[in-house]
């Protein structure tokens, strides 16, 4: 068991060494859609890439996940053949999301060990959802 601050200074390790091992600006946020970011999560259980779709109003929500349903068949083909879609994902704070995903399980941020396999994982597949969002950019959008 790991006190709050121990996993706490475990965690920042973490994400520096990410960070200068894959130094890359990454979309994250900045995907000029503000319903839409893409996230980095690793925990004590999963590591994950995601594509959130997050909206007070709920029309506009489902708007966009159904514009990326659309889109299910193409981004499991040609990028993330293990994406799962969620329409209703619950996030650790309680709040729903619309999420587009890729998982590895069994892994801990907690234990240095999974961190290079983890780091590759989160890099790899990035990569694959930032390619199928700017190959689709303008259709989204639109």
């Amino acid at each position: 068991m790991f006190s709050r601050e121990e996993s706490k200074k475990l965690t920042q390790e973490f994400w520096t060494t990410f960070g200068k091992k894959y130094e890359r600006q990454w979309i994250l946020y900045n995907t000029k859609i503000k319903e839409i970011q893409m996230k980095f999560t690793f925990d004590r259980k999963i590591a994950q890439v995601s594509l959130d779709i997050s909206s007070s109003d709920p029309v506009i929500q489902e708007y966009y996940y159904e514009k990326l349903i659309s889109l299910k068949k193409m981004l499991k083909s040609e990028y993330l053949p293990q994406a799962r879609f969620e329409e209703n994902y619950l996030l650790p704070e309680g709040k729903t999301v619309s999420r587009i995903y890729v998982q590895l399980d069994n892994v801990s941020i907690h234990n240095k060990n999974d961190w290079q396999q983890v780091q590759a994982f989160l890099a790899e597949n990035m990569l694959k959802m930032e390619t199928f969002f700017r190959d689709f950019e303008d259709f989204i959008r639109s």
